[in-house]
C-alpha cells in the first residue's frame, strides 16, 4: 500500500500558502518567486507555438533544439565538458528534476548527505525514493557553509550520494571554489554520485558562481540540475533540466522521465528555446533589481526589527534567513497561534511565523521546515516587489512596536 509515503512530509511552505489565502491584503513573502515577468523573448516563443499548432507529443527527453542550446550554454557559460546533447533530459522543474535523479541513483536505504537547512523537497525526495536524508549543518558562523571535515565524518558505508545547492536555499550561503575542490576529492575518494543544484546560479551578488561539474574529472560523477525558474522568471512554467554523463543512470533517468511526464509541455518547451536564443540582458536586470530589494529589505530589518530579527545580507538566491532573538519566545503568547495549527512542540520559528501571518500579514517559512539547525530562524523572499518588500516592513514596526 506505499506505506513508505506516509514518511514523506509535506514542505511547511503548502501549510503556509493555505494559511495566506484566508489573509486579507497579504505581503507574499513566504513563496520563493520573483515579481518580475517572464521576458518578452519567452512570452513570443510560446505564442508561436499554439500559432504553429506545436500542441502534440514530443520526444521523452525534450525538444532537440531546446537540449542542444542547453548543452552550448552548459559548456559555455558554466564550464561543464558535455559534448552531447544527448546527456540532457528536459524535466518540468528542479523538483521534478531532483525526483528523477533520486529515482535513477537510490536502492532502499542509501544515504544521500543534503544540506541543513536546505530546501524541504531535496529531503522529501530522497524519502520517495526509499533512500534516507542526512543533514549536514551549515555555519551561519562560516557564512552558512559546510565544516567540511564535519561533512566528511557523517559519511558512512551505506552513504551514495552528496547533495550540494550553492547557492542555498533558505540561506543564500555559497561553496567556495575551495569548498568544492575539497568536496570533489571526497566524491572521488570514498566514490560518492554528486547532484549539484544550481537553480540559483544566476541570483549572485558577491563571489563568483563555479559549476562542481566543471572541475576535472567531475562531470564524470557529477549531475548538475537547473531551472528556467529564477534566470528567466518562469516559475509557473515549470521548467527544468540536468545533464547525465552515465549511459546506465541516464537509461534509469529516461524511464522515470517516461512514467511520469511522457513528455514535458511542448509550448513550455519552446518558451525555454526562446529563452536561450534571445537577449540575456534580462538575468542582469533581474539580479541588480533583486539586489537593490535585498539591501531595501535588510535595511529595514536594522532600522525597524532589529530587536527580534538579525542577520547577514545573503551573497547569493534571494532570501532572508534571519535569526530571531531567543528572548521572544519568552515575551509571546500562545494565542497567536493559528487556528487549526500542529506546530512543532516549542518551535520559536513557527511560533514567530504564526505571528508574523496572523496579526502582521507578512508571509514567511519557519526555519525549522528547512531542517532541524533552522530552528530559531526565519525565512522572508525579498524578491517581491519594492512595495510589498515596504509594506511587510511598516507592518514589522507596527507588530514589534519599534519606534524611530
Amino acid at each position: 500500500m506505499a506505506s513508505y509515503l506516509d514518511r514523506v512530509p509535506f514542505s511547511g511552505i503548502i501549510r503556509i500558502r493555505d494559511m495566506m489565502y484566508g489573509v486579507a491584503d497579504p505581503f507574499r513573502l513566504d513563496q520563493g518567486d520573483v515579481s518580475f515577468d517572464a521576458p518578452a523573448s519567452v512570452k513570443t516563443a510560446m505564442t508561436r507555438a499554439i500559432a504553429e499548432n506545436k500542441t502534440h507529443y514530443l520526444q521523452t527527453t525534450g525538444v532537440p533544439r531546446l537540449r542542444e542550446l542547453i548543452a552550448a550554454k552548459l559548456r559555455n557559460k558554466n564550464g561543464v565538458p558535455i559534448d552531447d546533447p544527448e546527456h540532457v533530459f528536459v524535466t518540468n522543474g528542479g523538483i521534478h528534476g531532483m525526483y528523477i535523479l533520486c529515482q535513477a541513483l537510490l536502492e532502499p536505504g542509501d544515504e544521500v548527505l543534503i544540506p541543513d537547512p536546505e530546501w524541504p523537497p531535496a529531503g522529501g525526495n530522497v524519502l520517495a525514493a526509499k533512500g534516507v536524508p542526512v543533514g549536514v549543518p551549515l555555519h551561519e558562523s562560516l557564512g552558512w557553509r559546510y565544516d567540511l571535515d564535519e561533512l566528511e565524518r557523517l559519511i558512512t558505508p551505506r552513504t551514495r550520494v552528496l547533495y550540494i545547492n550553492s547557492p542555498n536555499n533558505p540561506t543564500g550561503g555559497m561553496l567556495t571554489r575551495s569548498d568544492l575542490e575539497r568536496v570533489a576529492d571526497i566524491a572521488r575518494d570514498r566514490n560518492l554520485w554528486v547532484i549539484s543544484d544550481e537553480a540559483y546560479e544566476d541570483v549572485v551578488f558577491e563571489g563568483d558562481q563555479t559549476s562542481l561539474a566543471s572541475l576535472p574529472g567531475m562531470y564524470d560523477r557529477t549531475i548538475p540540475l537547473y531551472t528556467f525558474s529564477k534566470s528567466y522568471a518562469m516559475t509557473g512554467l515549470r521548467l527544468g533540466y540536468v545533464a547525465i554523463k552515465d549511459p546506465v543512470i541516464r537509461d534509469r533517468a529516461k524511464k522515470v522521465l517516461f512514467y511520469t511526464a511522457s513528455n514535458i509541455a511542448s509550448i513550455v518547451q519552446f518558451g525555454g528555446i526562446g529563452a536561450l536564443e534571445g537577449p540575456q540582458d534580462c538575468i542582469e536586470a533581474f539580479r541588480t533589481e533583486l539586489r537593490a530589494r535585498r539591501d531595501l529589505f535588510y535595511n529595514g530589518v536594522r532600522e525597524l526589527a532589529s530587536d527580534v530579527f538579525t542577520g547577514k545580507p545573503p551573497q547569493g538566491a534571494f532570501y532572508a534567513f534571519l535569526r530571531i532573538d531567543p528572548s521572544w519566545s519568552a515575551n509571546s503568547s500562545s494565542s497567536d497561534l493559528a487556528s487549526g495549527s500542529a506546530r512543532p512542540e516549542g518551535s520559536v520559528s513557527w511560533r514567530i511565523t504564526e505571528h508574523l501571518i496572523t496579526h502582521g500579514r507578512i508571509g514567511c517559512v519557519p526555519g525549522v521546515d528547512f531542517g532541524v539547525h533552522g530552528e530559531g530562524y526565519v525565512r522572508f523572499c525579498f524578491a517581491r516587489d519594492r512595495r510589498e518588500l515596504t509594506g511587510a516592513l511598516q507592518s514589522m514596526k507596527a507588530l514589534f512596536g519599534v519606534t524611530v
